[in-house]
């Protein structure tokens, strides 16, 4: 009998916090879509992991700010194809993303020069 009673009681009791969890869970989305975490963190995720600095880009490549945009596409072409050579898929999508850094750097530029 008092197991019987025991059982209930357990039964009972897990069945209301799983509620609980899960009302707590939905009231905690509500709360995050309401005041944009959930989008500032996507936004910040998909930011991340494209953005580089220019001067990280640069030491990558091994360019300084005085290259023109033909030495940073040689310099890109040997190193990729040196990695695509030796298998280093890591240092070849940081030579890759360095080149998108600084093209989008020399792109603006050149918009700012020619508006201006």
């Amino acid at each position: 009998m008092a197991a019987r009673i025991l059982a209930n009681l357990l039964v009972m009791g897990s069945g209301m916090m799983a509620r609980a969890f899960v009302q707590a869970y939905r009231q905690a989305l509500t709360n995050a879509s309401k005041s944009g975490v959930a989008q500032e963190t996507v936004q910040n995720i998909r930011r991340g992991s494209k953005l580089m600095a220019e001067p990280e880009a640069r030491q990558i490549l091994g360019v300084t700010e005085k290259s023109s945009w033909e030495e940073i596409l040689q310099r890109y072409d040997s190193l990729f194809e040196r990695n695509a050579k030796q298998g280093s898929f890591y240092i070849q999508s940081k030579v890759h993303r360095a080149k998108e850094c600084l093209e989008t750097a020399y792109q603006k530029r050149a918009q700012g020069t020619t508006v201006a």
